[in-house]
C-alpha cells in the first residue's frame, strides 16, 4: 500500500473516531435451553475512546501524506 493512501485512510479513520467516540457491543448468552423453551440474556459492552485518539490519527495521517508528497 502506498504512503499517500495510508495517510488518507488515517485521516478518515481519525475524523470518524472524533465524531463517534464509542459504541455498544451487545452479546447474547443462552441461559436455559429446554426443548422449545429457551432463555437468553443480552449483555451490553460499551467500547469508548477519547476524541484525542482520533485527533492524533488525523495528525499522523496528515504528516504521512505530506511527507509522501514531498518525496515524489
Amino acid at each position: 500500500m502506498k504512503k499517500p493512501t495510508i495517510g488518507i485512510a488515517l485521516i478518515i479513520i481519525g475524523i470518524m473516531m472524533m465524531a463517534y467516540t464509542g459504541f455498544n457491543l451487545i452479546t447474547t448468552k443462552k441461559i436455559i435451553d429446554l426443548g422449545p423453551i429457551e432463555i437468553t440474556k443480552e449483555k451490553s459492552h460499551p467500547i469508548e475512546w477519547s476524541p484525542w485518539v482520533g485527533l492524533s490519527l488525523c495528525v499522523a495521517g496528515i504528516l504521512i501524506f505530506v511527507q509522501a508528497k514531498r518525496k515524489s
